[in-house]
């Protein structure tokens, strides 16, 4: 195997995808304001959505609501005033449907917008794991290209060192070499 077909190449689409969130980085880097993503415009449907949903969302909301059920059932029981919704609480139950019903839409339409902030979010995670991966394979690309160069520098060391030694004399012939003749080996 030659030492081309070891290397590792990036692709062109790899390079360029590289090239292409190098590019992103360094502009928001640049960008006056780069801590803070930018803030999308809401519609007027849309901020509601989201007040309806952050406030039935809460425990304030929680604790008042349960709060005026209990009076309200507590006040047609013990009969203080006059039962205005009797026992099964069918206007209760109407109130609460009611409720119900106009509550859940503006929660999905909520909740469908959040999951576009998500998946955004999700694109963008997606986009730096794949330049994180890229940077990875050309940093050990580079490492690999420096090993081999250095490898390559060695050998030729050992070689210029072992020629110099053959040269002065001071190495001794390798071991499968006989002895010169007219010599004894000890």
């Amino acid at each position: 195997m030659t030492l081309e077909t070891v290397r590792h190449h990036i692709h062109e689409t790899e390079a360029k995808l590289l090239a292409d969130l190098r590019h992103l980085r360094r502009v928001a880097r640049t960008a006056p304001d780069a801590a803070t993503p930018p803030e999308i415009p809401l519609t007027t449907g849309q901020r509601i959505a989201d007040t309806v949903a952050a406030t039935m969302g809460s425990w304030k909301f929680i604790i008042i609501q349960t709060t005026i059920l209990f009076f309200w059932i507590m006040l047609n029981i013990t009969a203080w005033i006059e039962h205005w919704d009797p026992y099964p609480f069918i206007l209760l139950n109407l109130a609460l449907s009611f409720q119900a019903a106009y509550a859940a839409p503006f929660i999905m339409m909520s909740q469908n917008r959040q999951q576009d902030i998500d998946r955004l979010a999700a694109e963008s995670d997606y986009q730096i794991n794949i330049k994180a991966e890229l940077e990875i394979e050309a940093l050990h690309q580079k490492l690999d290209q420096l090993r081999e160069t250095e490898v390559l520098y060695l050998t030729k060391a050992v070689r210029e060192l072992t020629e110099l030694l053959n040269r002065s004399g001071l190495c001794a012939p390798p071991a499968g070499d006989a002895a010169p003749s007219g010599e004894t080996a000890t």
